[in-house]
């Protein structure tokens, strides 16, 4: 037997026809109640069955032959009154309601099913904290620039060796951010590589390791690199505005990254960067003791900037996500 079913009546989502279709494709109960001998007529009564609750399918079974079934053996009495009303007179008014009516449900259940869509979230969206996740590509990589970088300026020593990468030549500052504005550009990043120690350098690709895995492993590589850009530019201008050229470090991007993660698994707990609530106290007391000078000299400016534009992009992207 040829299937033809019509989707407009039998696949179509309305919520009451739905349910009864599961119970009956369960309980193998479905009867078939009559023939149509017109598809356009077969369409219209199986729309006035499903503005009744009435759960049906249309088959065609030879030329102008359209087998109209039931699912719901407790109607089928009810089912097989209505085809015999209407093949006695198919053109009525009244069957024409019916039609308009189904369509309106089904119209109906389809908007409610597409907002429905839209609040839940398959498994991989939902517990994405549960997927295992290693290093970077792009983490790693960065890593291995920052260890580059500090074993060629012995640890921010070798002055030739970082003065090209800070943000101004120190030895010619004017107040102006000379170089860039003549074409050297990566000036506005390549500070992040500058480390001055190896206890620096250590404890910045601990979290650089730690929040950079995390944020990789859950957007990608290159939505990752955007965001350490985006941070290095704007916490090395504020660093720079704010005191000096003579800084660097990654701590800017650092706390950029710590203030996404934590500002988007708060708001958006099926992002999976949702942090230990200890991680948070130890940036935040960390932060404070930065600012209160109790560790020596630190971009104090950098870490506020990248912290604060950090908070604002996973709150922003927490937000639009929903």
């Amino acid at each position: 037997m040829a299937d033809a079913r019509i989707p407009a009546a039998a696949d179509a989502p309305q919520k009451k026809w739905f349910k009864l279709q599961i119970h009956s494709i369960l309980s193998h109960d479905m009867r078939q109640i009559g023939i149509i001998a017109n598809e356009s007529q077969a369409r219209i009564f199986s729309h006035c069955l499903v503005a009744k609750g009435i759960a049906n399918e249309v088959e065609a079974e030879g030329p102008n032959q359209w087998a109209v079934w039931v699912h719901d053996e407790d109607r089928l009495a009810e089912a097989a009154g209505l085809l015999q009303r209407f093949l006695s007179n198919p053109t009525a008014t009244e069957w024409k309601e019916a039609a308009r009516q189904a369509a309106r449900l089904l119209e109906e259940e389809q908007r409610e099913l597409r907002e429905y869509a839209k609040r839940v979230h398959n498994s991989e969206e939902v517990l994405p904290r549960y997927r295992p996740f290693g290093a970077g590509l792009m983490t790693l990589i960065l890593i291995g620039i920052c260890a580059y970088v500090a074993v060629l300026s012995k640890a921010g020593k070798n002055m030739e060796a970082i003065i090209p990468l800070m943000i101004a030549n120190p030895m010619k500052w004017a107040g102006q951010l000379t170089e860039v504005r003549q074409g050297e550009f990566w000036r506005l990043i390549t500070p992040i590589f500058i480390h001055y120690g190896p206890l620096h350098l250590i404890f910045n690709m601990l979290w650089l390791f730690q929040l950079g895995s995390l944020i990789e492993a859950r957007k990608g590589s290159l939505y990752f690199l955007l965001m350490v850009g985006v941070i290095a530019i704007g916490s090395n201008l504020a660093q720079y505005l704010m005191v000096n050229p003579r800084f660097g470090g990654m701590s800017g991007v650092v706390y950029g990254l710590f203030g996404y993660a934590w500002m988007r698994g708060k708001y958006d707990p099926s992002s999976g960067m949702t942090l230990a609530s200890e991680v948070v106290l130890l940036m935040l007391l960390w932060f404070g003791v930065c600012w209160f000078g109790l560790v020596g000299p630190i971009a104090n400016a950098a870490h506020t900037a990248g912290l604060v534009m950090g908070m604002g992009w996973g709150f922003l992207s927490a937000k639009l996500r929903h």
